[in-house]
């Protein structure tokens, strides 16, 4: 959980693979580089979460990441920062799993390598259309694998999956199981006789009867079996498509059924009589669905304040006071021309990424100098312990000569990891801007494959809310990227700022107005 006050806890994620890592690639310094950051960012370090020696085929068992993922979901931590996504896990399916674990309990990741922030809106903005992107190519391996379902179902083979109740699977043909079938014989005759499903689980489980895996029979259960055709003799196959992970399957047309002959448990007639008896409740006991939210609902205002809603019996949104309209399809066709530009012309995104470069460039030559500077001074080092280690020169001139050195090499070592921090800043808070802008020119050409959840997910991110007057629309925008403060870097810094960076985010344009209603 997200703090309610005081300052955001978080916690520091340190692993290295082998012992030679250990010691090259100094853990004590990813550490100092993440407090900075946090710092910088006013959080507090509760927790440091440190694998040595430990390789990221799989991480997610180790006491450490049970630790940090209880830290987690207990609200003990509401963050997690790590050098790199590699330092984090090199296991696709656990990387995707700590992602969704923070995402369930409103925790943020920080990778300061590739410049993620999830707790800043430009972070949120670039998982939400980084998610939306990998569902549409989820669904494009799905619709291929998916395309291979009626072969298999025409040629008679399995599909996958346990055979029907009564029935078994024997060299790849259904055949009846002589255990199973008396049981679904007597589930039809029960059920001719009482027409209760829940009586019929009740005497099932009475007389000692358990579904395959052990359980009792329940009224949903006894209800899928009768209405399941294999009792009679017809197999089907390939009438059925999954409509995502938790979500109930979908029947499809019929046209796309495909249907084999099998061995008979019960008579066609006991079969159709029962099923008629349930159509017949079903059609008596039938309940309207809930209608599909809209995409822009509660986002959508009138001009002159109100929400706009769209009526059940109107493809508009409405202002019910002024009687204001705007056609469903027209809003989001606009919606979608937003996400073009993401906000600003190509010459202000342009000139934005120029000027954000620059504080960027100047910040990592420092850094460049530095480590060039500290990559002498170690060589200056080693040929003076040379020299020393020959006798070429005495303890005293040696004791001179390195103290120095020694003291230079110091300062630089502490002032690295700071200096690192404050350019993990400022690329986290205007480089990923640059990814950002790239999702969203795909996002356009997507845009109307996605699903309707997906849409509403990144119009939530994008837009505060739309305003709908007299022949415009306006957009404030939830993303609008700020400039670093003062603490987020160091004070011979400041005038690369002051003459680099963009104007702050309330000069920022917050909407873009004048478009004629139903045009982009």
């Amino acid at each position: 959980m997200r703090q309610a006050d005081g300052a955001k806890r978080v916690g520091i994620w340190i692993r290295v693979s082998t012992d030679l890592q250990v010691k090259d690639e100094s853990p004590e310094h990813h550490e100092r580089r993440a407090r900075l950051y946090a710092e910088s960012k006013g959080w507090n370090v509760v927790e440091v979460y440190q694998l040595d020696a430990i390789s990221g085929k799989t991480v997610k068992e180790t006491p450490q990441a049970k630790r940090m993922i209880e830290a987690v979901r207990s609200g003990h931590i509401s963050g997690l920062i790590f050098s790199k996504l590699a330092r984090l896990a090199r296991n696709t399916r656990e990387l995707l799993e700590f992602a969704e674990i923070f995402q369930e309990c409103g925790a943020d990741l920080v990778s300061l390598a590739e410049a993620i922030d999830t707790s800043t809106p430009a972070g949120r903005l670039f998982f939400t259309m980084i998610a939306a992107m990998a569902q549409w190519e989820r669904e494009e391996i799905a619709q291929r694998v998916s395309a291979s379902v009626p072969i298999r179902a025409q040629l008679g083979k399995p599909l996958g999956g346990q055979a029907p109740f009564g029935y078994k699977w024997e060299d790849k043909k259904l055949v009846v199981d002589p255990t199973e079938a008396p049981v679904r014989k007597l589930l039809y005759e029960l059920f001719n006789e009482q027409r209760r499903k829940k009586t019929v689980a009740r005497l099932l489980n009475e007389r000692g009867y358990r579904t395959r895996s052990g359980a009792p029979f329940s009224d949903t259960t006894v209800d899928r079996l009768i209405r399941d055709p294999t009792a009679k003799g017809i197999r089907r196959a390939n009438y059925t498509k999954s409509t995502g992970d938790g979500k109930a399957w979908e029947v499809k047309p019929e046209s796309e059924w495909v249907l084999h002959p099998v061995e008979a448990i019960v008579p066609e007639s006991l079969w159709t009589s029962c099923n008629a008896f349930l159509d017949d409740q079903r059609a008596k006991g039938k309940r309207s669905t809930k209608p599909v939210a809209h995409l822009f609902s509660g986002i959508a205002h009138c001009a002159c304040g109100k929400k706009m809603y769209v009526p059940a019996n109107s493809p508009r949104y409405t202002c019910y006071p002024c009687k204001n309209r705007m056609p469903v399809a027209d809003l989001e066709m606009v919606f979608r021309e937003q996400i073009k530009g993401l906000f600003f012309s190509p010459t202000e995104v342009a000139a934005y990424l120029e000027q954000a470069n620059q504080a960027i460039q100047a910040k990592a030559e420092l850094l460049s100098v530095l480590e060039t500077e500290q990559g002498s001074l170690t060589t200056e080092i080693d040929k003076l312990y040379d020299l020393y280690q020959s006798s070429a020169i005495n303890k005293d001139l040696f004791a001179r000569k390195y103290q120095p050195l020694e003291k230079r090499s110091s300062e630089i070592e502490n002032e690295l990891p700071q200096l690192r921090a404050e350019l993990d800043v400022l690329r986290i808070n205007h480089l990923s801007q640059e990814d950002i802008i790239s999702n969203a020119r795909n996002l356009y050409d997507r845009w109307p494959e996605l699903a309707v959840d997906e849409k509403r997910r990144i119009a939530e991110s994008v837009v505060e809310r739309i305003v709908i007057g007299e022949g415009e629309i306006e957009f404030a925008y939830l993303y609008a990227p700020p400039p670093p403060s003062p603490s987020q870097v160091s004070q011979n810094e400041q005038h690369l700022l002051r003459d680099s960076l963009p104007p702050p985010a309330g000069s920022w344009p917050e909407s873009r107005s004048g478009a004629p209603r139903g045009k982009p």
